[in-house]
């Protein structure tokens, strides 16, 4: 099987994956790359060294070869660039197409009523609702979006992003945890307001008052710095809450192995958030916004994760201070955490279930993928819904939070 992988570029959370399906395939798989990085991924040190990659392949230095590669590969997954014109003459070629996609409408399901971007949406997807094109859902929210635009019914799966898996042995890595002298909590990310790093100083401004103690890092920059600084000040926060700038992968991956509680504040615009599956991979106790894609695809309320609603704040603090109060809680939530993504959401169970997909597609695979992980089917969950749907796996979890 020739499998064809397009999409704008290639990095650090792409590449175990690509890796896997190489070591599977050899030289029938390729990455094509359509785009360069932007400067502010650079600058956030995703910019190591792709070149010698041996399946990747740059859109702009060899267009023939990626033209023929996606006009005859068995099956092309295609995602990540908003340019159709890569992948037109395939789809009218009535070829296998899945593409890999995140929310439509991050700014709000409102938009749909647009009857430009309805249009649009036809265009791109609807009218290829018969026809085999399917779709890889990176985040909870994907299915709800193109059902509102009737597109790919019954052929919509569970997916998201997979960053390298770091294999950890689970007693020593909790064991360093409970040598923290004080508990520690981790915010990482761009400092944007949609990613909502001010929530993470207004878990530390009700845990000061509350006469907890703790440790804050937020590792990042970004548009909102300025007045995160200007609040740490207000809130007098400085003696227990530090601001660090934007640090490499690595550097991140060890800051999440030295924490005890990962703050995941991001909301419907984040798409997914791979930074949500490393603090898990890293054993951390995560408190995690249910409106970004990753957090109901990868948390199960009250057992690897606790999930808060949108906006609510006192739910959040609630979370962090249960934990902190509870360092069994905490560590049974951090050991489940790293499990969830060495049994399931990884790069190589990642690998098994899109070949059983594409050989399903090509008629030599009849059984579909099983379970809640990567491959699977995924449900259509109305947005409104979502965090009433999650925590109901638990019912007692918040109850138990609050009281």
């Amino acid at each position: 099987m020739k499998l064809t992988f397009v999409s704008n570029y290639i990095n650090h959370h792409q590449i175990p994956l690509a890796e896997q399906l190489y070591a599977r395939l050899g030289d029938d798989y390729r990455f094509i790359e359509t785009e360069k990085m932007d400067e502010e991924r650079v600058r956030m040190g995703w910019n190591e060294d792709t070149g010698g990659l041996p399946y990747l392949l740059r859109y702009a230095e060899s267009p023939e070869t990626c033209k023929g590669l996606i006009a005859d590969s068995d099956v092309v997954v295609f995602g990540g660039t908003d340019d159709e014109s890569y992948i037109r003459e395939r789809l009218q070629s009535h070829k296998p197409v899945i593409r890999c996609s995140e929310r439509l409408y991050k700014e709000g399901q409102w938009k749909a009523i647009s009857p430009r971007g309805l249009r649009r949406k036809y265009l791109d997807h609807t009218r290829y609702r018969e026809q085999p094109v399917y779709l890889l859902c990176a985040g909870a929210y994907v299915p709800s979006d193109f059902h509102i635009v009737r597109a790919y019914p019954g052929k919509m799966f569970r997916w998201g992003y997979f960053p390298p898996f770091k294999k950890q042995d689970l007693n020593q890595l909790m064991e360093r945890k409970r040598k923290n002298s004080t508990p520690r909590i981790l915010w990482s990310g761009r400092f944007l307001d949609w990613k909502h790093p001010q929530d993470a100083l207004a878990v530390a401004a009700f845990l000061k008052r509350e006469g907890i103690s703790f440790e804050m890092t937020l590792i990042g920059g970004g548009e909102e710095e300025k007045r995160l600084r200007e609040r740490l000040q207000e809130e007098g926060l400085t003696d227990t809450v530090r601001l660090k700038g934007f640090r490499r992968p690595e550097e991140v991956r060890k800051a999440m192995e030295q924490a005890d509680i990962f703050l995941f504040t991001s909301d419907y615009k984040e798409g997914w958030g791979a930074v949500l599956n490393e603090a898990m991979n890293s054993g951390c106790a995560v408190a995690a916004n249910t409106a970004a894609g990753a957090s109901p695809y990868l948390i199960c309320h009250g057992q690897n994760g606790y999930l808060y609603k949108n906006g609510d704040r006192e739910q959040l603090c609630a979370h962090v201070r249960y934990l902190l109060q509870h360092p069994d809680v905490r560590e049974r939530t951090g050991r489940n955490a790293y499990e969830t993504i060495a049994r399931t959401w990884n790069a190589e169970n990642a690998c098994k279930a899109l070949l059983m997909l594409c050989r399903r597609i090509l008629g030599e695979e009849t059984v579909s993928v099983p379970g809640s992980g990567p491959g699977s089917a995924a449900p259509v969950i109305a947005q409104r819904s979502m965090y009433k749907i999650m925590t109901k796996r638990n019912p007692g979890g918040r109850n138990k939070l609050e009281k």
